[in-house]
């Protein structure tokens, strides 16, 4: 087990780099990657960095060389012989071949395209450019690049012994969480940290934490780089970006209605069993329940991502039960912000009424909260968004309008449209 705090204060930059590999990013963004490159491969998008914290300066905290050194080194990456043969010969989610010999041959002559970058009124402007495929691997190394370099800024002058505290203070109390959560009735958990963590180093040591504290009930992470090197199940299905691009992409308000439903469409002919998850809010989860096919129905669950929780869960349960299935065969994927109480909260809350699961992500891979002066290493909520597709503008919507992003215009089109009212705004954490 790699010592984390003699590593930092010892920092070689070749030795640690913040991205080590093109698979230490999300399993999930690989599918939609492999759905895109065979359905929208010429797509051209632009993604873009959103610091939804403005208090965080993250231009004042972050080295433009360190940060252009390591974006640079990124780019050098490609896939290596061990990688690809993980990829092509793993068995994922029950599957042999979950990733097809074209996609693969892609895969492993791909490099990261350029970026640009800009620094604007103590924020990095960051933004890429080009073909969706290619563009959309960004997200993930981009928001990791960002956040561990925030964190180094913070360490840089901390001595030795100090660092050996506060790493022991971290691996304490997230220890104490496991403990809270450990037991006969442990509710079922996988590591959604990536792309707010720490360190790699430090999500590292999470996984192994929780892969001995909750045995069984730890059901694997979103890294893939971790999830190979730990023998563990690589977790995660889809995200916001597809509706999002598919609805930029839409002649009329018909079409634009209908994207989010071509999307999963698109993603059932490729997937089957546990990869069929619908993640119904990007455009308000009650509008999109109430006029989904029938054929989502049967799908094996729902992620619930924003808004209230618990109102997610039972809009979802209301919904299969009109549709004449039952949701004690259904599954609640919960993923939003969550800590120890809100995990063990829902859990008791939907215990027999729904299979439960929960995507835990940064207050398990990043959670520093009171451990340095000033709290400089409290998580904030840093984001890396399609902003465009094809020269149109993507829209979010959420079931919390906090979250919301896109042109004042576009997201009151984009409500009139999907029949979005009144919603309750949240604070937006992490």
């Amino acid at each position: 087990m790699a010592d984390i705090a003699t590593r930092v204060y010892d920092h070689k930059w070749k030795i640690d780099p913040i991205v080590r590999s093109l698979i230490d990013t999300d399993f999930y963004k690989l599918l939609m990657c492999q759905s895109i490159f065979r359905n929208r491969p010429d797509t051209q998008v632009t993604f873009s960095l959103i610091n939804r914290t403005k208090a965080i300066r993250m231009a004042d905290l972050v080295d433009e060389g360190e940060l252009r050194e390591q974006l640079d080194h990124v780019r050098s990456l490609s896939l290596t012989r061990g990688e690809s043969t993980w990829l092509r010969g793993n068995m994922f989610y029950g599957k042999r071949q979950m990733f097809r010999p074209d996609f693969m041959e892609w895969f492993e002559g791909f490099r990261l395209p350029p970026y640009h970058l800009e620094k604007r009124d103590g924020q990095y402007e960051l933004t890429f450019e080009g073909d969706w495929p290619e563009v959309m691997m960004w997200e993930i190394p981009a928001l990791a690049v960002l956040m561990e370099l925030r964190g180094r800024a913070v360490l840089k002058d901390m001595g030795r012994f100090e660092l050996q505290v506060l790493y022991a203070r971290a691996m304490t109390r997230l220890w104490e969480k496991i403990e809270r959560l450990r037991g006969a009735n442990a509710p079922r958990i996988a590591d959604f940290g990536t792309r707010r963590r720490h360190s790699f180093l430090w999500q590292d040591w999470c996984v192994q934490a929780m892969m001995e504290g909750l045995g069984d009930a730890f059901t694997g992470t979103s890294n893939c780089l971790i999830a190979m090197r730990r023998d563990i199940e690589a977790i995660g299905t889809n995200a916001h970006e597809l509706p999002m691009v598919y609805a930029a992409l839409a002649d009329s308000d018909e079409e634009l209605r209908q994207a989010p439903y071509r999307v999963l469409a698109d993603w059932q002919e490729e997937h089957e069993g546990n990869l069929r998850i619908i993640l119904p809010d990007t455009y308000g989860t009650a509008g999109f329940l109430e006029h989904a096919p029938d054929w989502l129905a049967a799908w094996t669950g729902v992620r619930v991502d924003s808004g209230d929780p618990v109102e997610g869960a039972e809009t979802a349960i209301a919904w299969w039960k009109s549709r004449g299935e039952d949701p004690r065969d259904k599954l609640v994927i919960f993923s939003d912000g969550l800590d120890v109480d809100t995990i063990l909260s829902l859990q008791a809350r939907f215990a027999g009424r729904v299979k439960v699961s929960f995507g835990w992500g940064t207050l398990l891979t990043n959670d520093f909260r009171g451990l340095v002066a000033g709290d400089g290493l409290a998580p904030f909520s840093l984001v890396c968004k399609a902003v465009s597709a094809n020269g149109r503008p993507t829209v979010k919507l959420s079931d919390n309008p906090s979250k919301a992003m896109g042109p004042t215009a576009e997201i009151a089109r984009y409500k009139q449209v999907f029949g979005v009212g009144a919603q309750v705004a949240r604070p937006v954490l992490v």
